[in-house]
């Protein structure tokens, strides 16, 4: 079980997820896209995923243990740069518009900011709100809007639908994940929605968002899917609702990097199999 723990701890699972929600994209909007985008997204979620998880390690040690940790974590930094070079490998063959990668770069910058070792971005801790929606839609952009290829202005209501989706449902996704760190953030100092709305507030919200993703599959006629499609992605969305009510009592590292992240994995095979 050692390799499995590995896949799930260094983040090649998350990246597996991201490849496969790209797939989602592809087929559900009639794209074409070649293996290099694909392969792009996949080692730049695995690159992005490491930094954040080894800048998050030393940006809460003390400064004379962080030689200690960046030893400890070798095989992280390894695949950091391993994930770096194919990265840039499959940007080249992929003819991406450079201003996405830009954009998406930007993104995880400004996510890592509040775990910097910086006074001048402490004060950012306190943006939990913006946290969990910056993430998600990272998560929107790298795995939807990239795979479109198109400019912002020639995005129609299929493409718009798609977008929309995935930030709802990676949101949902991630509060799950704000919920399981609440007391660990409230010790570090960190906020995120469930940090920074009671208890009440976030679970209507949950149901606000649940509610936007449910019905909206309805008009699958307008975002040019098929019905079978729209059940299956309602079928999905019923399935995050049940883990996040499941997830209320604290569970262990598998439920959430496996079975989780793994709702990603469901939501697409589910659109697959009702695609045929």
């Amino acid at each position: 079980m050692k390799w499995f723990y590995f896949i799930l701890s260094h983040s090649i699972f998350i990246a597996v997820c991201a490849l496969a929600l790209a797939f989602q994209t592809d087929q559900l909007l009639h794209l074409n896209n070649n293996l290099f985008i694909y392969g792009f997204i996949f080692f730049a979620t695995l690159c992005s995923y490491n930094f954040y998880w080894i800048l998050s390690k030393i940006s809460f040690v003390e400064k004379d243990s962080v030689i200690r940790l960046l030893i400890k974590e070798t095989t992280g930094i390894y695949l950091f740069l391993f994930s770096s070079a194919g990265l840039l490998y499959c940007l080249l063959k992929s003819a991406l518009p450079i201003s996405f990668v830009i954009t998406a770069i930007g993104l995880t910058i400004l996510y890592s900011l509040p775990l910097l070792p910086l006074k001048p971005f402490k004060f950012i801790r306190r943006a939990g709100i913006l946290k969990t929606i910056l993430l998600a839609f990272t998560w929107a952009y790298v795995t939807a809007f990239i795979p479109m290829q198109k400019a912002y202005l020639l995005l129609d209501k299929a493409d718009l639908f798609m977008i929309t989706q995935r930030f709802l449902f990676m949101l949902m996704l991630c509060i799950i994940f704000d919920n399981r760190d609440k007391a660990v953030d409230k010790i570090r100092g960190m906020h995120s929605l469930a940090t920074d709305l009671k208890p009440a507030w976030l679970k209507f919200f949950i149901f606000i968002i649940f509610a936007v993703l449910f019905i909206s599959t309805f008009f699958y006629k307008d975002w040019g899917i098929t019905f079978y499609q729209s059940i299956a992605l309602q079928i999905s969305t019923l399935a995050l609702l049940t883990v996040y009510f499941y997830a209320a009592i604290k569970r262990s590292y598998l439920f959430y990097y496996f079975i989780t992240d793994g709702l990603m994995l469901f939501s697409v095979a589910a659109t697959y199999i009702a695609s045929i």
